[in-house]
């Protein structure tokens, strides 16, 4: 089987101002960085690969779409590209906005060497870790879906903290079946204790039963 390699990370560069796009393109095509250089936002829109990792750099005072409309509809797309602004005026209050939607950083032309390089390294660290952690959650929820129904039920149980005998009794089985759904998820999840488990749910968004009763004395007792 032939395992394709992860994609170079690139540097999306937005600015409707060529003399911008060109310098900016030189500063980090000299630096190492793959460069992609758009001076139309549209065009950025419709050739951009949310697939390939990196960082966008976009100017706020663009004519056609201005850099903030541009992060919105990048994250309407539901890409969570991190994106580093540009600026020719100090505006507080969009920089308020920027940050608030997410942007990693605002910087102020003309903007200097070393800042800009620092927050694209950054903003390429970001991405690179917050794509493992989606492709780990991926790799989670497949090998959740594995798990049969029952199985699910219990798992909600384990995670809420319950015995074996408490499960059993509030799914009305016995404890010996409990046993072997549990022994069953830990295969089939990969895991090997019960912290695990719980550490697992969390990551997956799972959460466990609730209105749990306790089982008669006597149930207990006969297990």
């Amino acid at each position: 089987m032939n395992v394709q390699p992860e994609p170079n990370p690139c540097v999306y560069i937005v600015d409707d101002d060529q003399r911008v796009l060109t310098a900016l393109s030189r500063l980090l095509s000299s630096a190492g960085y793959d460069v992609r250089a758009f001076n139309s936002p549209l065009e950025f829109l419709r050739d951009h690969d949310p697939d390939q990792p990196g960082c966008a750099i976009l100017d706020i005072g663009m004519s056609e779409i201005d850099g903030l409309t541009l992060q919105e509809q990048l994250l309407n797309d539901e890409v969570r590209r991190p994106v580093i602004f540009l600026t020719a005026r100090n505006d507080a209050g969009s920089g308020v906005r920027a940050i608030k939607a997410g942007a990693l950083d605002y910087l102020t032309k003309p903007v200097q060497d070393s800042g800009l390089l620092d927050a694209v390294a950054k903003g390429i660290d970001v991405d690179l870790k917050l794509r493992q952690q989606h492709k780990q959650i991926r790799e989670l929820q497949r090998l959740y879906n594995r798990l049969t129904e029952r199985e699910r039920e219990v798992l909600r149980f384990v995670i809420r903290g319950l015995l074996n005998k408490q499960i059993a009794y509030e799914l009305g089985i016995v404890e010996k079946t409990v046993k072997v759904h549990r022994g069953h998820i830990m295969q089939k999840l990969g895991v090997h204790s019960v912290a695990a488990l719980v550490r697992l749910g969390e990551r997956l968004g799972i959460s466990g039963a609730s209105g749990v009763a306790s089982p008669p004395q006597s149930r207990m007792d006969s297990h």
